[in-house]
């Protein structure tokens, strides 16, 4: 089954040389038919700098958040191609095994492919800092037993779907922040959608703009509310209870154009 993929790269404050090389290993590993750029808060000069990049490159001025811009890139796509992918613009995962993420989901062998840097088959060439290890450790083991999919890796930004599953999954995805992959997961398994787990090669970035500790207290919320969406979607008694005790906010596709606080 030949099915084209649409690959969209997240991307804030990113290493241009490195988004650069990055986008054309993709183009040559993956042969996406589109390759759109999500650029968040572009600086002085930047847009210039990628004028020449093989790829679609959607700017907006202010940071929306790696959710909210894989949604808005997703949605985009969704229409003209059959496989949806993301990849972080750091290329922590490289080309190679990014294309090994998209190819189940490429070949109708699922519905949802998740790269992954915990499971035993993983290759991590770089290792990040202790604390920030050990703080992703800590998130993985609490979301496998508090999330019905039991996975080793929820955050890789590395994860290929099918255009039918994004359309399924798409109202009920709120995240516009780190999250936004833990919701997508445990949504698509609340949908029974079918979803694999990829183990990839896996290179850290320690220049990462991301907070390891502010991003875990936000991450930790995030999990108690995808496993409440999970669960409502289920039909869970107790949680469609409390789903219906609560203000319901419009869903993160009915919310394109909303920026996060970037104060730091």
């Amino acid at each position: 089954m030949d099915r084209t993929v649409g690959v969209v790269v997240p991307a804030y404050r990113p290493d241009l040389q490195r988004l650069e090389a990055y986008v054309d290993a993709l183009r040559e590993r993956v042969s996406p038919a589109v390759v759109r750029v999500e650029l968040d808060a572009p600086g002085p000069g930047v847009l210039d700098r990628l004028d020449d990049l093989p790829a679609t490159v959607h700017a907006v001025d202010g940071r929306r958040g790696k959710g909210a811009a894989i949604t808005a890139g997703f949605e985009a796509l969704v229409d003209e191609v059959d496989v949806l992918a993301f990849a972080d613009a750091d290329g922590s995962t490289p080309a190679e095994s990014f294309a090994a993420v998209v190819d189940p989901v490429r070949a109708g062998e699922a519905d949802l492919s998740v790269g992954s840097r915990r499971h035993p088959a993983a290759v991590v060439e770089s290792h990040q800092t202790f604390a920030r290890r050990r703080l992703g450790d800590g998130f993985a083991w609490i979301a496998r037993r508090l999330l019905d999919e039991r996975l080793y890796d929820y955050q890789c930004g590395a994860k290929a779907l099918s255009a039918e599953a994004w359309r399924s999954v798409r109202p009920h995805l709120y995240e516009a922040g780190f999250a936004w992959d833990i919701e997508l997961i445990a949504v698509a398994g609340a949908l029974g959608e079918r979803i694999v787990e990829v183990p990839v090669r896996w290179e850290d970035h320690p220049e990462s703009t991301v907070s390891p500790v502010d991003t875990s207290l936000s991450l930790a919320a995030a999990l108690l509310s995808s496993r409440h969406r999970a669960r409502t979607i289920r039909e869970n008694r107790l949680h469609t209870f409390l789903e219906a005790t609560r203000e319901h906010e419009p869903a993160l596709v009915d919310r394109q154009g909303e920026t996060l606080d970037t104060s730091e």
